[in-house]
């Protein structure tokens, strides 16, 4: 007999309960009311009263306790006891001329809820050799015939009603199992395939939300009206809102205070029905910080021409412009670097020809007044423009360098030696180095390391603009990231923001005779070795440069191999 699963049989349980329920109370008034409750049928009776209510108590916990096997033995043995004691009332209330037989096709109409065609069959089966061993037995009580035998021969040849009524009976018993069957077959496949469709839909439309909501792009969808209803996860962490906070407000009241820009987009498409490819707008985010973002906008349409709503894909495009910024700036240093070298090339030589002369021409000439002041002006000028050409070709002239071990404390004393014979420096300024007395090497290269803090330190020396102040270099070894920090660190005016953006731009100084290259090089060297470049600074609290070196490993020689030899030794 085919049974089905519990997960399968759960969509009928609202009609099998109380279709057993409606039998378990026919035969009770029938047994005990009708009946008088005679003793023969007490026992089954009672043992079918204990399925029905173990059944019914089973069903009803089945989420908490899973026994198919049990509950499955249940059912069987209820219709068997069932159908036993249907042919006890058969038998008892005219046999033949019974009119409780309809007792068995609901029990046959119940199986079908439960078994598949097969087994519904089956209980048609059993159900119509219990009436007809009801009708034997009951023509054999009654004593018409001598013998077993001699009833089956009466049954089949009688003329009368036994025989076609038996015959009707047994049809209809098998024509009702197979209705039954049948259709419980088919809506069984049709609930089948209703539940596999909505579970495919389900995990499609699961799949769709884990996709839509893990997108690293923003996704902002309002319907026809201006209301949000969609914000996933990107959009929460670009724009600052929660969803829950803004899905089902209208765009406009949602992004009001922070982002109208926003909202005036999205309701734009929606009035215009066009989409927008790409556009770039400014919002302001939950720190006060303007954010720039790149969006694209499509309407959706439906049949009938009617907008349904709008959907916006946005992004972040604050690394993407920083990544901009530095392109265009390595861009500017190149640049600047070819006219570096041409410009040096063309003016350095007359140059030195018209200082060298002037120079003659101090020492051979005898000037005074207004005359001497023309002469000095005229060398210092020419040496402040031989100094401007040196920076051109300092600048100019850093190609790609070759990597070799940097004793990185010996390069700093020996800048710190470079510094205290610069112009910029006076005595008023104090110069120590905190850290490691050790050798510390580095990957680099030593001549664009010495330029590279020699840069930095005079730097620090003009920012005092002559006053006291106080230089620090620090050094920074850590063995867990291989990474050796340097740390250049006054404690000076410090710089404003708008400084502080344009400080390694070629050609841009707040001196008064800086040439704007110093720190030009610094970056352009950095770029060049790979060096991690930092700058913190504030008003009045001084300027820190920060650069990242990579520590120098020693190679790995290879192990001496078994059968190496031991070198050979001449005896004395």
């Amino acid at each position: 007999m085919q049974y089905e699963t519990t997960e399968q049989t759960m969509p009928r349980l609202s009609w099998f309960v109380p279709l057993r329920l409606a039998l378990y109370v026919i035969l009770f008034l029938v047994v005990v009311l009708w009946m008088g409750y005679p003793a023969y049928i007490q026992v089954p009776f009672v043992i079918y009263s204990i399925l029905t209510l173990l059944l019914t108590l089973g069903l009803f916990f089945e989420h908490r306790i899973s026994l198919p096997t049990a509950s499955k033995t249940v059912v069987l043995l209820q219709f068997l006891s069932e159908i036993s004691i249907e042919a006890a009332i058969i038998f008892s209330t005219g046999n033949v001329n019974s009119h409780f037989s309809v007792l068995f096709i609901l029990t046959i109409v119940s199986a079908a809820l439960v078994y598949r065609l097969v087994g519904t069959f089956l209980i048609a089966s059993a159900v119509s050799v219990a009436y007809c061993y009801m009708i034997w037995l009951g023509l054999y009580r009654a004593g018409d015939v001598s013998s077993a035998t001699r009833i089956l021969e009466t049954i089949f040849h009688a003329r009368d009603s036994v025989f076609y009524a038996i015959f009707l009976h047994i049809l209809i018993f098998y024509l009702v199992a197979f209705m039954s069957g049948y259709l419980a077959d088919r809506l069984r496949a049709e609930k089948q395939a209703l539940a596999d469709t909505s579970s495919e839909l389900r995990r499609a439309r699961l799949e769709t939300d884990d996709i839509l909501r893990n997108l690293n792009s923003g996704l902002l969808t309002v319907d026809a009206q201006g209301y949000i209803i969609y914000f996933n996860q990107a959009a929460e962490k670009i724009l600052g809102y929660r969803e829950g906070d803004v899905k089902g407000i209208r765009c406009r009241e949602a992004f009001a205070e922070r982002m109208p820009e926003l909202a005036d987009s999205l309701l734009q498409a929606l009035d215009s029905l066009q989409d927008q490819p790409r556009r770039e707008i400014s919002i302001v985010n939950r720190d006060g910080a303007t954010v720039p973002l790149g969006l694209s906008t499509s309407v959706l349409i439906e049949e009938s021409g009617h907008p349904r709503g709008v959907i916006t894909i946005f992004s972040d495009l604050t690394e993407a412009k920083a990544l901009e910024a530095k392109v265009r700036a390595a861009d500017r240093l190149a640049a600047v670097g070819e006219l570096s070298a041409s410009i040096a090339h063309e003016i350095r030589n007359p140059l030195a020809a018209i200082s060298g002369s002037v120079e003659v021409l101090s020492k051979e000439l005898q000037l005074d007044g207004p005359n001497d002041q023309l002469m000095e002006l005229i060398v210092k000028e020419s040496h402040r423009l031989s100094k401007i050409l040196s920076d051109f070709l300092s600048y100019a002239r850093i190609g790609q360098p070759a990597y070799h071990k940097v004793d990185l404390n010996r390069v700093i004393y020996e800048v710190i030696d470079l510094v205290r014979h610069h112009e910029s420096y006076s005595d008023s300024i104090a110069i120590r180095v905190e850290g490691d007395e050790s050798v510390t090497y580095v990957v680099g290269h030593s001549d664009l390391f010495k330029q590279l803090l020699l840069n930095l330190a005079i730097n620090a020396c003009d920012a005092f603009e002559g006053s006291a102040g106080h230089i620090t270099i620090r050094v920074l070894d850590d063995d867990r990231d291989g990474k050796v920090k340097l740390l250049v660190c006054d404690d000076g005016p410090g710089m404003p923001p708008g400084v502080r953006e344009r400080v390694f731009e070629p050609f841009y100084s707040t001196k008064r005779q800086g040439t704007g290259l110093g720190l030009a090089i610094v970056h352009r060297i950095c770029s060049l070795l790979k060096l991690e470049l930092q700058i913190e600074t504030e008003p009045g609290r001084g300027t820190s440069f920060s650069i990242g070196f990579r520590r120098y490993q020693p190679p790995v020689s290879a192990p001496p191999s078994a059968t190496s030899r031991l070198p050979e030794t001449t005896p004395a």
